[in-house]
């Protein structure tokens, strides 16, 4: 390819000027010489030429191949129904088609799924953004996208996607699409246990009977079914059952031959938050130890402490009058029958059957228990004499029953195999080593335990932290007075505070010290299972993914009572597990994933896009399941106007091409140009003195 190049041997503004000079002198020369002046002008350009250095360069070109574009869609909602094998069928087709053309065309290939770029929803555009940042603008000949029409980054305006070509939707996917989902509208975070939360939700379908029956469960069990009708909000009350996390889940069953069932259901974690914690502390007798249960309790602001203290049993009466002693009576009628519902912890500190509580409130007590109460029995040698509460009507409710013995010789406490399995026990600080790194007690009450759990043992091998479930309710019993010499420091002290907290949080309900649990949560693509249980062998955990498909999960041993085990996360969305009657879930990505909000492809999203770049957006597939049809492929030319018809759409060929060589041949430089120069001078004087002797006669003779 040739092309005239100037290279000016001085200035540019130099050679402006001298140009304009010598137009203005050649112009003069003409008007007033005629022909000479002529001849002068062309000196002059000569000059002018000579100054700008003309060269002739020729160029090798190389043709280089056009870039298309493809960018496929994987994301979540391109795996319902029929879309996958359209997918797979549509980019096969594509890779033989531009393969055919490869003299051509270079198509590159990008994949997208949901969480490309670490964002929700599915990013089309950024993946073709970074497809094509290494392409010249001029070298693209169009782009293509393999996708459902449910995309969630279309940028505002042509001049956005960085290339003037034509860009065509290839949606998967068919018209009359069914589906039913639950739409969350407002889902509290957090409740007071016992109290009523309101959740207000819609179900939304599409092809749909007007009417669905919704599933309510609380923690895997039942709460209710009814029948709502769809595409209207309503409200849905929740009773907050426990502190800790209360799992509501909700279900709406599907309708036949819809796109999925994973958006049918819905689950959100409400945060139960007591009030406060009222917990009644009844000490027999003032000894060293009741400071240690007042200090721990009245620590935690979120209790609500009640300490009645017998300073002055029945039997010592001495004839003072009542009203000269500065004792407050103790409020039994209140305390035991009218309010004790309202307390979340009863706890008896060395506390013996004095004649002050009636059987009947012995009877309360123990109702209270079973039926979802909490009691806490710290003995000392009270409990094995005649006056012991065991021997009460309160007994068959408490996991141990006294021996008659007192064993007063220091020992160390130990956990029991069962107690390192126990959440209240497990890890306690120093029992790790044998013996454990803690100070000794120097008093045991012998008792033998007919039913409950033994987490902690004494002198002689005997129970000395027995924990009971009784009907709804929990009770705990404490075969020593002397947990205030790990408070004190006694032989360097021990984990009270990590002991009785735990202990009584226990005994309250606290999710996290539960013996049998089932917990899960995200860790990027997997999901990390834990298992706390009393067993040995707890068996594998089922884990139904959001399309509902079900598989096993194995669990190994980690510390003793906690399986674990990680399982891959395929799929955005919730995930429920159960073993045995446990149940857990767990949302894989965003709470409420974009990808299963509007699950119908769709293809006018990106029909103005595609318009405004001369492309088009079709379907590729008919009917519900009909195979994949891809239209005709074909490069126009630039300038065409069209890149789409009703059976083909158009790649934009540019013709560009790469410089391999070029070569230089200057016009006006050494002895070409000075040449031109002489000449034209020559001819100036020639024809100057031909004129003059024509004009002169005398010369002439």
């Amino acid at each position: 390819m040739l092309s005239l190049s100037f290279t000016p041997l001085v200035p540019t503004l130099v050679l402006s000027a001298v140009a304009v000079l010598a137009a203005v002198a050649g112009l003069a020369a003409i008007l007033t010489r005629g022909l000479p002046g002529v001849v002068r002008a062309l000196a002059l350009a000569c000059l002018v030429l000579a100054l700008a250095n003309p060269s002739l360069v020729r160029e090798e070109r190389e043709p280089v191949k056009d870039i298309v574009a493809v960018v496929v869609d994987r994301s979540t909602s391109q795996t319902l129904g029929p879309r996958a094998a359209q997918t797979a069928a549509a980019v096969e087709e594509l890779r033989n088609r531009l393969g055919a053309t490869d003299r051509e065309i270079e198509a590159r290939f990008a994949t997208v799924t949901d969480n490309a770029g670490g964002g929700d929803g599915t990013r089309l555009f950024s993946a073709l953004s970074d497809l094509l940042a290494d392409v010249p603008s001029e070298r693209i000949a169009g782009a293509l996208l393999v996708t459902d029409g449910v995309v969630h980054d279309i940028p505002g305006s042509t001049a956005l996607l960085g290339f003037n070509a034509p860009l065509h939707a290839l949606v998967t996917g068919h018209e009359g699409e069914r589906d039913r989902r639950i739409a969350l509208l407002e889902a509290p975070r957090f409740g007071i246990v016992g109290r009523d939360q309101t959740i207000r939700l819609m179900v939304e379908e599409r092809g749909g009977t007007g009417n669905a029956t919704l599933t309510v469960r609380r923690d895997g069990q039942l709460l209710r079914t009814l029948t709502v009708a769809t595409g209207r909000p309503f409200a849905l009350p929740i009773t907050i059952d426990h502190g800790g996390p209360n799992v509501v889940e909700l279900e709406v069953d599907g309708l036949d031959g819809e796109l999925t069932n994973a958006n049918n259901r819905a689950v959100l974690t409400i945060e139960g938050i007591r009030e406060k914690l009222r917990v009644l502390l009844i000490s027999g007798e003032p000894h060293a130890g009741e400071r240690t249960w007042r200090n721990l309790l009245k620590s935690d602001a979120n209790v609500d402490l009640v300490h009645f203290t017998i300073l002055r049993p029945p039997e010592k009466q001495d004839g003072t009058p009542i009203n000269e002693l500065s004792l407050i009576a103790f409020p039994t009628r209140e305390l035991f029958q009218q309010k004790i519902s309202e307390f979340d912890l009863i706890i008896f500190d060395r506390y013996a059957n004095q004649s002050i509580l009636p059987n009947i409130y012995y009877d309360n007590i123990a109702r209270y228990v079973r039926e979802g109460g909490a009691l806490l029995v710290a003995a000392g040698p009270e409990f094995a004499t005649a006056g012991s509460i065991a021997r009460t009507a309160l007994g068959p409710v408490l996991p141990a029953a006294p021996d008659g013995r007192v064993l007063e010789a220091p020992y160390k406490a130990e956990v029991t195999d069962t107690g390192n399995r126990h959440p209240v026990t497990r890890a306690l600080p120093g029992s790790e080593t044998t013996p454990p790194a803690w100070g000794e007690w120097l008093r045991l009450v012998g008792a033998h335990v007919d039913t409950g759990s033994v987490l902690m043992s004494g002198s002689e091998d005997r129970p000395l932290l027995v924990l009971l479930r009784e009907g709804e309710g929990r009770v705990g019993m404490l075969l020593s007075d002397h947990a205030w010499l790990w408070a004190r420091g006694y032989r360097n002290g021990g984990p009270h505070l990590d002991l009785l907290r735990r202990l009584a949080h226990w005994l309250m309900k606290e999710p996290a010290l539960e013996e049998e649990a089932l917990r899960a949560n995200a860790r990027g693509g997997e999901i990390v299972i834990e298992r706390q249980t009393m067993s040995d062998a707890p068996g594998p955990v089922v884990v139904t993914s959001p399309d509902g498909t079900t598989r096993e999960v194995t669990l190994t041993g980690g510390e003793p009572g906690l399986f674990n085990a990680v399982a891959p996360a395929e799929q955005l969305g919730l995930y429920r597990l159960a073993s045995g009657d446990l149940a857990a879930f767990v949302n894989v990505g965003p709470e409420n994933p974009r990808e299963l909000t509007d699950v119908f492809s769709d293809t006018e999203r990106l029909r103005p896009l595609a318009e405004a770049t001369r492309g088009s957006v079709r379907r590729i597939a008919s009917g519900t399941a009909g195979a994949v049809d891809l239209p005709r492929l074909t490069l126009v030319s630039s300038g065409g106007s069209r890149f789409a018809g009703g059976d083909w759409i158009g790649l934009r060929a540019s013709g560009s091409a790469v410089v391999r060589g070029v070569s230089v041949m200057p016009l006006g430089y050494g002895f070409l140009g000075l040449a031109l120069l002489l000449g034209a001078v020559l001819v100036v004087w020639l024809v100057e003195g031909r004129r003059r002797g024509l004009n002169d006669p005398d010369a002439a003779r």
